[in-house]
């Protein structure tokens, strides 16, 4: 079963699904962040009657409108390419990973595109309260859009729910449940979407901020700034929280992402956090001996309490989970990755057998070589690294990555206290040092949120499914040039929608509100 793989394809497969990632989630949070700020202008319409918050509302949804159109055709393309660029995966695990997506196109985009003709053209055709039902629907079709979409990226990090069937060498779902509604992806999906929240909230803060620069629909401008700093604050408060759980159920499922992610090669006890540090560049292997962070600035024991809830709790290191024989939690010893690498060679060999016994029609042989599959299946994936090595992912990227994350989750924190202080309490169009920081916030928040993707997905290398299929197993066979083809062709495609949907929106933007919001205070 193992075959060699040309790395270069791999690599290639994986930067281009990543492009189509990036780009897809320069639309996707946008979208949802927008859907809760005009919920809430066009319910203030509805209670207070006032046609100002009607026409705020129209302006935000023209935005809104420009931002899901060109998400949808770069979300298309992204699962499309689960089977063009990554059919083994497919394979191997699409009785359970595919069952999330079918749910997500059935159910909740198809809600989606009900709703959405109502809430944009709409306006007078049908009750007030009716059109901002289908403006609320339309905001929660995107966001069980964003569930099942991330339970099935969840279901790659914690693979749960589902036995190996090895009549048909495929994962089948047993536990829908489980996959559904595992920790892992109510967290990713609380964490996922609250963060999409702050970045709308940044938008609209920052364009509104662009008008009080300006001079011009200041009316409109101050009312959005209320309403958004106030989501965005809400918003980054409990994304904090559910960063912090989401940390401590990667120290349980992925120790050595925690591990990347802190540029912690020696595990111990009542480790602390590093909140500034600079990795040592000179830093090649878990076994150097190369001192591994060259300048930190720790909060004492916040590691330990992150990982295990206990100031004082045991935390692995990149050497102990290559090493193995540190204490768990249930009271075991931790293998060595050799060890795992060991026994995934035998679950493989195991599978070999059991087919072979099969079509040998040999029952006795067949029962055999399924039991011995079964007692070495946890560590299946493992069967297909040929270095230890390469079980660990990319420290310095990780380190950084979760570093602007956190960093700017905090700065947002700030800002939005702040914002809501100098609007109750001040005259905000005065203050022209808090109107630039706002317009100039926008890209940050699409930068946070982008590096929290590249923890979550490069902090689990070299796994496809975490433990169970490496990326080396799991991409097509194709050949290199055709996937270096098709990249440079996505991004030129890609760019030319970003410039686009910039273009129009910038266009939306200047031309400004209507009616009753395009007023002056």
């Amino acid at each position: 079963m193992i075959e060699s793989i040309d790395t270069s394809l791999v690599d290639w497969s994986r930067a281009q699904f990543a492009l189509t990632a990036i780009y897809h989630w320069l639309f996707v949070p946008l979208t949802l962040g927008l859907a809760i700020i005009m919920g809430i202008t066009e319910s203030l319409y509805i209670k207070t009657g006032k046609e100002f918050w009607k026409y705020t509302t129209k302006f935000w949804m023209k935005l809104f409108g420009i931002n899901f159109a060109v998400g949808v055709a770069t979300g298309l393309i992204l699962e499309f390419e689960f089977g063009t660029n990554w059919s083994n995966y497919s394979w191997f695990v699409g009785d359970i990973f595919g069952a999330p997506l079918a749910i997500e196109a059935i159910v909740a985009f198809f809600l989606e595109a009900t709703f959405i003709a109502v809430m944009f053209f709409g306006w007078n055709k049908v009750s007030k309260r009716f059109h901002l039902t289908a403006t609320w629907l339309t905001g929660i079709g995107a966001t069980l859009s964003a569930w099942w979409i991330l339970v099935a990226n969840a279901w790659m990090q914690y693979p749960v729910g589902m036995v190996f069937n090895p009549e048909t060498v495929r994962n089948e779902m047993d536990n829908f449940i489980a996959v559904a509604f595992s920790p892992v992806a109510v967290m990713k999906f609380f964490h996922t979407v609250l963060s999409s929240w702050i970045i709308g909230a940044v938008f609209v803060i920052g364009i509104s901020c662009w008008y009080l620069i300006k001079k011009r629909n200041q009316k409109m401008a101050l009312a959005s700034i209320k309403v958004a700093a106030f989501v965005g604050l809400c918003a980054s408060l409990i994304t904090a929280w559910t960063g912090d759980q989401s940390g401590y159920q990667a120290a349980k499922t992925q120790p050595m992402k925690l591990a990347a992610m802190e540029g912690l090669y020696e595990g111990g006890y009542g480790l602390g956090l590093t909140v500034i540090g600079f990795v040592n560049p000179d830093k090649k292997a878990y076994d150097d001996g190369v001192k591994p962070i060259l300048y930190e600035v720790k909060i004492p024991k916040y590691l330990s309490f992150l990982a295990t809830r206990e100031a004082n709790g045991y935390v692995p290191g990149i050497r102990n989970l290559i090493e193995g024989g540190y204490p768990l939690p249930d009271g075991g010893i931790a293998l060595s990755a050799e060890e795992k690498i060991a026994s995934g060679k035998k679950a493989i060999a195991a599978l070999d057998a059991f087919r072979q016994a099969q079509k040998d029609g040999n029952k006795e042989a067949e029962t055999k070589a399924r039991k011995m599959l079964q007692d070495n299946m946890a560590h299946f994936g493992y069967g297909y690294i040929q270095d230890v090595n390469q079980l660990i992912p990319n420290v310095p990227l990780n380190f950084y990555a979760f570093r602007i994350m956190v960093g700017l989750g905090f700065y947002f924190i700030l800002l939005f206290a702040v914002l809501l202080f100098l609007i109750y309490k001040k005259d905000l169009t005065r203050i022209k040092w808090i109107q630039w920081l706002c317009l100039l916030s926008i890209p940050l928040a699409y930068i946070a949120s982008q590096a929290g993707w590249v923890v979550t997905e490069t902090g689990r290398q070299p796994w496809a499914i975490q433990n169970m299929l490496p990326t080396n197993a799991a991409v097509s066979r194709l050949q290199t040039s055709s996937v270096q083809l098709t990249f440079f062709l996505f991004l030129i495609l890609f760019t030319i929608l970003l410039i686009a949907e910039i273009n129009i929106m910038l266009k939306a933007i200047k031309k400004g509100p209507e009616g009753e919001a395009s007023t002056n205070i």
